[in-house]
């Protein structure tokens, strides 16, 4: 709270009471007042439970002897035009009412402050997975008016980003607008860090064989990547430079999870080669160094 709402603000009037009423009187009535006004009794109204709040400031203020004298004698003060409609500014002394500064520190646990700057406020936004690797621009309606900022490139989930000065008004200023990004799935692409992950099915003959494959990028393009003959499936292989661009102009890397398909159904020549590949490799066993591992 500022010095000034404080001395401007009548909170005997609020309780109800006379200026002379003594503590007890004080007491009274708050107690009466807060069981009348608890928000529990109020269900959410909003007038009702502002002024609960009213209630229980002015309580606190006149219910401590020593904050009382300092309020009575600020407030009196500021009836006889001696603190101007600006509000209090640094330390002075007038009309022996002593130090300003030490009665609105004592009041507020701090110094007296002037002028205060506006309110920051918050925002939350959803990006697709596409726009937060590439950058995007969003516009939002504020108190400030229609707000269009930039989301950076390489922006991450739950990423807080400050426009400034864009947020409720206030005596010196506004506030600053506080915008949260939420990113959206994607289908294919996933991110860690830098680099862009994807999972690419391949067929059983590529995987053994090798091949020269075509792997889909965020940029809508397809590179090549050459699959080495005999690769596993799960094999990580990497395509450097397709990743997120960094800020030094580097970027990361496209990390390319080898996935081997397995065909549902196999029908005339096709399963005949099965067939005789399978006789052809009936001695080698894929399982026998998994079952010394088993057993150790």
């Amino acid at each position: 709270m500022a010095a000034k709402d404080l001395y401007e603000k009548d909170y005997y009037g609020i309780l109800g009471v006379e200026k002379n009423a003594d503590g007890e009187i004080i007491k009274k009535r708050y107690r009466k007042l807060a069981r009348e006004l608890h928000p529990d009794k109020t269900k959410g109204d909003k007038t009702l439970e502002e002024r609960f709040k009213a209630v229980s400031e002015a309580y606190d203020i006149l219910s401590d002897d020593k904050k009382r004298a300092e309020y009575d004698q600020a407030r009196t003060l500021y009836q006889q035009g001696g603190i101007p409609n600006g509000g209090f500014q640094g330390n002075f002394s007038a009309g022996g009412f002593g130090d300003l500064g030490d009665i609105f520190g004592n009041l507020f646990g701090g110094q007296a402050r002037g002028p205060r700057r506006g309110a920051d406020m918050q925002a939350n936004a959803t990006i697709s997975f596409r726009e937060s690797i590439n950058g995007t621009q969003l516009t939002f309606n504020s108190p400030s008016g229609p707000v269009t900022t930039k989301i950076p490139a390489g922006v991450n989930d739950g990423a807080r980003i400050r426009v400034r000065g864009k947020g409720a008004k206030g005596e010196a200023g506004p506030g600053d607008l506080y915008i949260t990004v939420n990113v959206s799935g994607h289908s294919i692409f996933s991110r860690r860090e830098e680099n862009i992950l994807i999972t690419l099915p391949v067929s059983f003959p590529e995987a053994a064989l090798g091949a020269d494959v075509p792997v889909p990028t965020l940029s809508g393009e397809e590179v090549t990547l050459r699959l080495p003959a005999g690769t596993a499936n799960g094999k990580v292989l990497r395509i450097k430079g397709r990743g997120i661009a960094r800020k030094d102009g580097s970027a990361g890397d496209l990390l390319v999870t080898i996935e081997v398909t397995v065909p549902q159904r196999v029908d005339g020549k096709a399963k005949k080669a099965l067939e005789s590949y399978q006789a052809e490799t009936e001695g080698a066993d894929p399982r026998s160094d998994f079952r010394k591992r088993a057993q150790s």
